[in-house]
């Protein structure tokens, strides 16, 4: 197996440790279902020590940067158990040849305890925080497999990552209910102390035919004509949802709070590779590892045509390098209908992401982004401010200046 580092390709893969075994149920959770690939006990899905070597080993040798990061989600990776993470550090220390290795960990924060907190502390973990903002939103739809709401105890794992000084960003899915509250989400994430927030659209098509168990979630190039599931945001709602936070931040957090999707924004208007694939022109390098060794091109199409392999079997760069990935990446931009490439914010948007791709566009062409409505809506609302922020970073000035410009500007305004 050829472990030569890679020159050119920058790797961001997602590992599940534990697959898709989770403690809560959520109802829009898109990964649940993928169970039924891998069936069988708890026991029988978990990613053995042996598994774990290989991958930490293939990803510092393929990572072409001195800082090698690595991604832990699930499922609920907290059900792996603290001394396989204990492992991860060792043979990361082990393997690491003198690179600067990160660890990020996605968490519902259900299961978190003061020896976690150490731990992750200790190894310098970055925590995502799944929460959908106060407790009517976050209970709406993140429950227990009892039906329970998370909020209490999601918000006592906060607390002793509060406690144990664990550096921490937050992660809230808008569904069609929270969308209703932007400013109160907003509000709320800023006084729990997340400064770097993201706010994940559930956009989920689903075969209308699946009798049993949870509705089988569709790819979008699926020629099953599939269902809009009732917890999808609505377009519209979306757009006034990232509006109405943005005219918050954009007046007086500049600079204090970052909006993942407000960043990207701006570093595409700057020309500068934006930091998350959805807003990038073409992708393909955010890859998944299942539990035992299955490789994807994509967490959201973790589906059999998109296997690329098995890490046991191939090295993670000749899948992540393959012209299957190649291709799929490319496909991103070449997919979109006319109706993106005659968009005047289509350096912005870059179509999102290809998974939402589910509607037609007015000409009747496939492909165009579920979300387009309302992103458009946003584009169009912030334009003034992203241009403003972006004059300020080329004559090498603080963009957070646009805070008082933008006061005055809504100002005159909401006046006239």
């Amino acid at each position: 197996m050829n472990l030569t580092v890679s020159p050119k390709l920058p790797l961001s893969l997602m590992a599940k440790p534990i697959g898709s075994i989770c403690n809560l149920s959520c109802t829009y959770c898109y990964y649940l279902e993928k169970e039924k690939f891998w069936p069988g006990l708890v026991s029988e899905n978990q990613m053995s020590e042996k598994l774990l070597e290989t991958y930490i080993v293939q990803m510092i040798c393929s990572s072409p940067d001195p800082v090698v990061n690595f991604a832990w989600h699930g499922g609920e990776p907290l059900l792996r158990g603290i001394d396989f993470f204990r492992r991860v550090i060792a043979l990361q220390q082990k393997h690491g040849g003198g690179r600067t290795i990160g660890n990020s960990l996605q968490t519902n924060g259900t299961m978190l305890t003061d020896e976690w907190c150490r731990f992750f502390t200790d190894h310098s973990f970055l925590v995502g925080l799944s929460i959908d903002g106060p407790e009517h939103c976050h209970d709406h739809y993140r429950v227990d497999r009892s039906g329970r709401g998370s909020f209490t105890k999601c918000m006592n794992g906060l607390d002793l990552l509060v406690k144990h000084k664990t550096e921490f960003n937050t992660l809230t899915v808008v569904n069609d209910y929270n969308s209703q509250f932007p400013e109160e989400v907003y509000r709320f994430l800023k006084n729990i102390g997340s400064r770097y927030m993201q706010f994940l659209p559930v956009v989920e098509w689903v075969d209308p035919e699946a009798k049993h168990g949870r509705p089988r979630i569709l790819p979008a190039t699926s020629a099953i004509k599939g269902e809009i599931t009732d917890w999808t945001v609505d377009a519209v709602d979306y757009g006034n949802f990232l509006i109405r936070i943005f005219d918050e931040w954009v007046r007086h957090d500049v600079g204090d709070y970052f909006v993942l999707t407000f960043d990207c924004v701006l570093e595409n208007r700057m020309g500068v590779p934006p930091s998350v694939c959805v807003a990038a022109r073409t992708c393909g390098n955010a890859g998944v590892v299942e539990h035992n060794g299955d490789v994807f091109a994509c967490d959201h199409f973790v589906f059999p045509e998109y296997k690329l392999g098995n890490l046991q079997e191939k090295s993670m760069m000749t899948m992540m390098d393959s012209p299957f990935q190649r291709q799929f990446g490319q496909n991103k931009y070449d997919s979109l209908p006319g109706y993106c490439h005659r968009c005047e914010f289509l350096n912005v948007c870059n179509g999102e992401c290809p998974k939402n791709r589910i509607i037609r566009t007015p000409e009747g062409e496939p492909g165009l982004n579920y979300l387009c409505a309302g992103f458009k809506m946003f584009y169009r609302h912030t334009k003034p401010y992203f241009d403003f922020m972006a004059n300020e970073l080329h004559h090498k000035r603080l963009p957070a200046n646009v805070k008082q410009w933008a006061q005055k500007r809504m100002d005159l305004t909401s006046a006239g």
